[in-house]
């Protein structure tokens, strides 16, 4: 019992712990666009989803149609 309430106490102690909020510095080849944090490799554009079965939509969607706006994607497929 005494190791559950100190291992709580802990939790709530590292919940508590304050968080820096300063921004780590970054190099930047000119003064308007940072640099990533890490470099990733540029793979040209996203292809067409090639789906043939949609859930909770009208219609198939289209990377045409979704361009501009913020976009979560859940894949999953069934069992």
């Amino acid at each position: 019992m005494k190791f559950w309430i100190s291992g709580l106490i802990a939790l709530i102690l590292a919940g508590c712990a304050p968080v820096s909020t300063e921004q780590p510095a970054q190099a930047t080849n000119d003064d308007t666009q940072p640099q990533p944090a890490i470099a990733l490799q540029d793979l040209g554009p996203a292809t067409e989803w090639q789906n043939e079965t949609w859930l909770n939509t009208e219609a198939p969607l289209y990377l045409e149609e979704l361009r501009g706006q913020v976009v979560l994607l859940e894949m999953w497929t069934f069992g």
